[in-house]
């Protein structure tokens, strides 16, 4: 079995949480998953803290604007780039203050080069995702970017082990062309998987640390991030239809970052036992052994939490590191 790079029974988040308050957002992810925390992000801040905005501040001398509520290619860096970036700052802030004497693993996320590709509107019209060679340049932008966001938070937690969560939720449908146009009449292209994958291997490649390629819709494109040379990948336990891919995946050695806690709160409720029984129970599905379980998979919720009440998500986070704690001790 391979060397994981985080601790056996190790948890965490997928990234967002609600609220505003980033200092007491990274508070709770500090306290509630000390052995895999992660840099919190706060979507109800708005533009620039949203995923698209968030991850579009990463991009390298590719600037991008919001224009009648959609994030748009921009012919030079304005008011949005800068307060994307002044959002960003105060995370990172707030992270190397409480996480001063933090040594161990720590994930940071931004979303891939093909959600953003799907996202980001052209100046003259049309999705970014229409022109091969604005995805390539996106991708390679990108790739620098994060590159210099690794480095980043390398200096400001010297005793940290980044990894690198990559969102890439809109790759199933881009792989199956049915990314519509803006007329809705039609759909782009549908994107070859190892074209797919060479993008991501470059992102991966330039980053030098550990990539987690996350994505919690259903038909999750495990080759296609098995091809990119990812360290493991992070799903939606409750999206699960066809065990074969995972059992694949798995067994060449990828690491599985489950999503077994529900992002909203479920009739029965939620405690670390449930979630580790959903874990378990797919694990004695594949049938590899139990030993292996906490060294290869990291429990986590089903997706961000940022539609979560705060106390849910905080209950969401404690059952995930129970759950973890409970099936390392089997």
């Amino acid at each position: 079995m391979p060397d994981f790079p985080w601790a056996a029974g190790s948890a965490t988040g997928i990234g967002s949480l609600p609220g505003t308050d980033i200092a007491e957002a990274q508070r709770v992810v500090l306290g509630e998953l000390p052995d895999l925390p992660h840099l919190a992000e706060l979507p109800a801040r708005g533009p620039g803290a949203d995923m698209i905005g968030r991850s579009a501040g990463f991009l390298v001398e590719l600037p991008v604007q919001l224009y009648a509520g959609q994030w748009q290619v921009a012919p030079r860096p304005g008011q949005d780039m800068r307060r994307t970036a002044d959002l960003l700052e105060r995370d990172l802030d707030q992270l190397t203050e409480q996480g001063e004497h933090y040594a161990g693993p720590l994930k940071i996320q931004s979303a891939g080069p093909w959600t953003l590709a799907a996202a980001l509107n052209l100046q003259i019209g049309g999705r970014l995702l229409r022109d091969a060679g604005a995805v390539r340049d996106l991708t390679d932008s990108l790739a620098e970017g994060l590159r210099r966001h690794v480095d980043d938070v390398r200096k400001r937690l010297p005793r940290a082990e980044v990894l690198l969560q990559l969102d890439e939720p809109s790759l199933p449908t881009i792989l199956a062309g049915r990314v519509p146009t803006e007329s809705g009449f039609s759909a782009y292209r549908a994107v070859p998987g190892p074209d797919a994958a060479s993008a991501l291997r470059t992102v991966v490649e330039a980053v030098g640390v550990p990539v987690i390629a996350h994505c919690c819709a259903p038909d999750m494109p495990l080759q296609v991030f098995r091809d990119a040379r990812v360290a493991a990948v992070a799903l939606d336990l409750s999206l699960v239809k066809d065990l074969d891919p995972i059992g694949e995946a798995l067994e060449a050695g990828t690491g599985l970052f489950a999503g077994a806690a529900p992002t909203t709160p479920p009739a029965a409720g939620i405690d670390g036992k449930k979630v580790a029984e959903r874990v378990a129970t797919l694990w004695k599905r594949l049938a590899f052994p139990a030993e292996q379980l906490p060294r290869q998979v990291v429990i986590t919720p089903a997706c961000g939490l940022a539609g979560a009440s705060p106390a849910y998500a905080r209950t969401a986070l404690t059952a995930c590191r129970e759950a973890a704690r409970r099936l390392s001790e089997v």
